[in-house]
């Protein structure tokens, strides 16, 4: 009988010490530790606290002293219960969606949830980096971006019962990195706009060479060396063989006489591709004297070194064709005085070929001059007569010209004038118009894929072997088949007169 009492009395206090427990709890929490204390529970699927599973309470223990924001959906509906930190996350929604189900609390974002409770009571978990979001914590829409790991919690029996979700923000992380994308991709315009290559930086002492990843690249070197740094042998590697001697005793130079460096030479890339970088920088010496960090920046100035290139072709393409000029006229002046029957028949035939030799120059003067686009497209039928004009005579069989009318570019006109101007140019001085009764064949064609013209010489003066110097002009007009068109050109000088052939490929010759 006692014994009945005692346990009956033990169970009354156990009951009411399990009230005067729920009541407390949770222990602590903060703000939402309050808010939950103060919730009517059994409004929702959880029940009164007195109803909630130990695993339950020892979540919400967990996740209310949590730094980080935390949300556990607990139950089928998944019913959200979390921390202060997750409450500034949830910005205006709070605290009203404190307790509500996750589907109704953030409608625009349901289907996602969704997939969470799905995934997460299954037992798996799943994790986001930089998820794209949009949410309306503030009655409008809102881009944002956050990390996202979920989890399983278990229950009493050991199957899921809610979802743990742990979630950071990165919006601001992610709109600083953008930002700062964008940045970097200004600065690399601006870069490649100035032709800045880069900046560099030389440990002498440790023989170290840090440069930006793009520094890097253009002599070869692998851009993650440019942070980690490198043997300065490395990027001497990328400097074209004539020029690395040079650049070397440069440097050593600037050491040892603190003289500021400036060198213009040429880096050989993988490709094989040549460019011009001009390099300035300075020696940095510690306070006893030693070489300590030598620093500088490199500019691409290939444009600028084709430029100076160019400009020195035009000056020595201006003397040399003036000087043809002249010899232009001495042959005509011959040729119209052979054919020529009085003074005003010679003066008119001059005057012809004149004006003829004018507008085989101005075939010409697009390419000398930089400026194809403002030639207009013609043909080659009408490009070989322009330039070959000037130097008939009236005889049928001086100058036989015979081919199809196939349409040549502006650029190609360019690079097949001043092949058939110097190759006539030739002729009237050493070749076979150079003789009253020498003359000369053009044919010309096509193929499946290329242009081909053929010059045939005959009573000239004969041959006796082939010249061993190669003029000014022909060395342009080759480089301009070989060059600007892709194509081959060939010089065959038999005793009897010259053969040459040409082939440029009929996609080159359109344009």
């Amino acid at each position: 009988m006692v014994d009945h009492q005692r346990n009956r009395h033990q169970r009354g206090v156990a009951h009411v010490n399990g009230s005067e427990a729920d009541e407390r709890f949770p222990f602590g929490g903060g703000e939402n530790g309050a808010l939950i204390r103060a919730l009517d529970w059994s409004n929702t699927s959880l029940g009164p606290i007195s109803e909630w599973p130990e695993s339950l309470k020892t979540t919400v223990g967990i996740l209310l002293r949590s730094p980080i924001p935390i949300v556990l959906l607990w139950g089928p509906d998944g019913i959200m219960i979390y921390n202060d930190a997750y409450s500034i996350f949830a910005g205006g929604r709070h605290p009203l969606l404190f307790g509500s189900k996750v589907r109704e609390g953030w409608p625009e974002v349901a289907d996602f949830n969704d997939q969470v409770m799905k995934v997460g009571l299954s037992g798996d978990t799943l994790s986001y980096r930089n998820q794209e979001l949009t949410l309306h914590r503030s009655g409008v829409p809102e881009q944002v971006w956050m990390n996202l790991d979920y989890s399983p919690v278990l229950g009493e029996d050991g199957r899921p019962e809610g979802v743990l979700a742990i979630v950071v923000e990165t919006t601001q992380q992610v709109l600083a990195e953008r930002a700062l994308a964008k940045a970097e991709e200004r600065l690399r315009q601006a870069l490649n706009a100035s032709g800045m290559v880069g900046t560099f930086a030389w440990h002498v002492q440790s023989d170290t060479f840090y440069s930006d990843a793009r520094f890097a690249e253009m002599f070869s070197v692998d851009p993650a060396k440019g942070d980690e740094g490198a043997p300065l042998s490395e990027y001497y590697a990328g400097i074209h063989p004539e020029d690395a001697q040079r650049v070397a005793d440069a440097v050593n130079r600037t050491v040892v006489t603190r003289e500021k460096y400036v060198q213009e030479y040429r880096v050989l890339r993988k490709d094989g591709n040549i460019r011009w970088v001009e390099a300035r920088g300075e020696c940095l010496y510690s306070a006893d004297g030693k070489p300590d960090r030598f620093v500088g920046v490199v500019v691409d100035v290939t444009n600028q070194k084709n430029a100076q290139e160019r400009q020195q072709l035009l000056a020595r393409e201006a003397d040399h064709r003036v000087k043809n000029i002249f010899a232009n006229f001495h042959s005509m002046i011959s040729l119209s005085v052979r054919s020529a029957g009085s003074p005003k028949e010679m003066a008119h035939a001059l005057r012809g070929r004149l004006d003829a030799l004018l507008r085989a120059k101005d075939l010409v003067r697009p390419g000398i001059m930089g400026t194809e686009h403002e030639s207009e497209q013609t043909t080659i039928d009408a490009l070989v007569r322009t330039v070959l004009h000037p130097y008939e005579d009236g005889s049928p069989d001086r100058i036989v010209l015979e081919g199809p009318d196939v349409p040549v570019g502006a650029k190609a006109v360019t690079g097949l004038a001043l092949v058939l101007h110097e190759t006539a140019t030739n002729a009237v001085k050493y070749g076979a118009l150079s003789r009253p009764d020498g003359s000369i064949r053009v044919t010309w064609g096509t193929t499946d894929n290329d242009f081909r013209l053929e010059w045939n010489e005959i009573g000239g003066p004969e041959i006796d072997e082939k010249p061993q110097a190669r003029g000014f002009g022909s060395i342009l007009s080759e480089r301009s088949v070989t060059g600007e068109l892709g194509g081959q050109i060939e010089h065959d000088w038999r005793r009897n007169g010259l053969r040459l052939k040409l082939s440029i490929p009929l996609e080159r010759l359109a344009v």
